[in-house]
């Protein structure tokens, strides 16, 4: 069940939690402009502005998808970011959608608003998030889930989103975040699985929201399915171009770099919040951000906006409360500000060991980098 009520409360985004002149942790965005390489190849396409998007820019772009995930042309979608994507799901016309959360809530919003019945999925804390193949109902006619969520961080296996395809049912993975895992471990990105819908985004590893570009992988019939009622020229020839240029070996050989080093920041990053007495870490933890637990989560982030640092408040994410804060990984230095000001900003529970009883794990240095290593073998 849901509530009608609650569609301001899904339509939050980090954003509006980065508004002003702080330090952002609240919005999962890697660069705060794209690379020098990549500015230079949009600046030069823009003397191509005055001319529509053309077929051709289009067919490259969709050839540089499938060349990166081992598929062809017909089974690639650019996309005006991977929120089109979502945008488009009431096109395939469900009788009755799943979303497992907590997780990104654009989809269950453009579900909803485009009239489709939703379910909800919840994912316990207490089994860290794990997403159990039979708490999906079988009735459902689509599936939507991230991996790795947002904003947990949780990365599932393959297998068991393999599990959840069924004939006649549409299994949509957001993959807004792959690219930020080590080698992609879990991504179903390259599968011809029947009904698969994967949506990937060049937004978080490429500094590039103000784009909008992204692209979907499924099969063309699903595809076209999609794109029944979409406009002429929905990605713009710039966006076309940075699909071109980010899926070309070059940039995925930079992009796993980045996430090694994502990697890293992440594991010290978790570790150190874990000294802070009163602050739970969700472990294990596979994207660039992490989901924390803190005593008192609205004056905590009232106490960190003096300390010039935005966090994302996480209880518009269906399943979480006020108590709940999501923190981007970033650069050495800036982390250290964050756990800085989280230490001088957070007051643990008189009692924490009774607090603990039924919320998730306290995170230690141990439990982080073993799972790490698992998230990313």
């Amino acid at each position: 069940m849901t509530r009608r009520d609650d569609r301001e409360m899904l339509r939050h985004h980090g954003d509006v939690d980065a508004a002003g002149e702080l330090l952002d942790f609240a919005v999962n965005v890697r660069l705060r402009q794209p690379p020098e390489w990549l500015r230079d190849r949009l600046i030069a396409a823009l003397d191509r502005l005055g001319g529509y998007p053309s077929a051709e820019d289009d067919l490259a772009a969709r050839c540089a998808v499938a060349r990166r995930h081992d598929r062809s042309p017909e089974e690639v979608l650019p996309l005006a970011g991977a929120a089109e994507g979502f945008a488009l799901l009431p096109t395939l016309r469900p009788e009755l959608a799943a979303v497992v959360h907590p997780s990104f809530t654009e989809p269950e919003l453009a579900l909803r608003d485009g009239g489709v019945d939703v379910t909800r999925v919840p994912l316990d804390p207490a089994d860290g998030y794990r997403l159990r193949p039979e708490a999906v109902p079988e009735r459902v006619d689509l599936v939507v889930l991230g991996n790795p969520t947002n904003p947990t961080s949780v990365l599932h296996p393959a297998e068991t989103l393999r599990s959840l395809a069924r004939p006649g049912r549409v299994l949509v993975v957001d993959e807004a975040f792959a690219d930020a895992v080590v080698d992609e471990p879990e991504s179903l990105a390259a599968e011809r699985i029947p009904g698969l819908l994967v949506l990937r985004s060049l937004t978080k590893m490429w500094g590039l929201p103000g784009l909008r570009v992204g692209y979907a992988l499924g099969e063309p019939e699903l595809l076209r399915r999609l794109t029944h009622r979409r406009p002429h020229w929905p990605v713009s020839t710039l966006g076309l171009e940075a699909l071109l240029a980010c899926c070309e070996p070059e940039a995925v050989a930079e992009s796993r770099r980045a996430a090694e080093l994502l990697a890293r920041c992440r594991d010290e990053l978790a570790a150190e919040l874990a000294d802070i007495p009163g602050i739970h870490v969700a472990l294990p933890a596979a994207a660039p951000f992490l989901l924390l637990r803190v005593p008192n989560g609205p004056s905590v982030r009232a106490g960190l906006r003096q300390h010039g640092i935005a966090v994302r408040r996480a209880d518009t994410f269906p399943g979480l409360d006020e108590d709940h804060i999501r923190v981007a990984v970033r650069g050495d230095a800036e982390n250290a500000r964050l756990v800085s000001a989280l230490r001088e900003v957070v007051v643990p529970p008189a009692s924490p060991e009774r607090e603990r009883t039924d919320e998730e794990p306290v995170a230690t240095v141990t439990e982080n980098r073993s799972t790490t290593r698992e998230a990313t073998r």
